[in-house]
């Protein structure tokens, strides 16, 4: 009874963090290509604090992962998470981030961050 207790929390928690606009939108982002900080914040125009809560909130969770590559720490889902087929099926009622993706591939903003 308890592991289902302790298991229906991480769902709600996962699905209270999912609600969140920005959140729900790095992580549709994240379905198609890994993001770094500055990608997010040439998206968002929020802070480098701001974007990096945002995402560690979803790594505590396990939605997504980091890996560190020179400078820059790129994330990604993780797809080994226990929420990945919940967030596949979330994302099929989300609208595709084209607009978002085109951007930071045009700007290139990890040129001018320092990571």
């Amino acid at each position: 009874m308890l592991n289902s207790s302790i298991q229906l929390e991480r769902v709600a928690n996962g699905l209270k963090l999912l609600g969140d606009k920005t959140r729900l939108t790095m992580v549709a982002m994240l379905k198609h290509r890994e993001c770094c900080v500055c990608e997010f914040q040439e998206v968002f125009d929020m802070t480098q604090p701001s974007i990096s809560q945002h995402l560690r909130k979803l790594k505590d969770l396990g939605i997504v992962k980091e890996e560190r590559k020179g400078q820059w720490i790129y994330y990604s889902l993780n797809s080994h998470s226990d929420f990945y087929g919940l967030i596949e099926n979330i994302l099929e009622h989300v609208p595709v981030q084209t607009e978002k993706i085109k951007l930071i591939e045009t700007s290139s903003p990890t040129l001018r961050c320092g990571g």
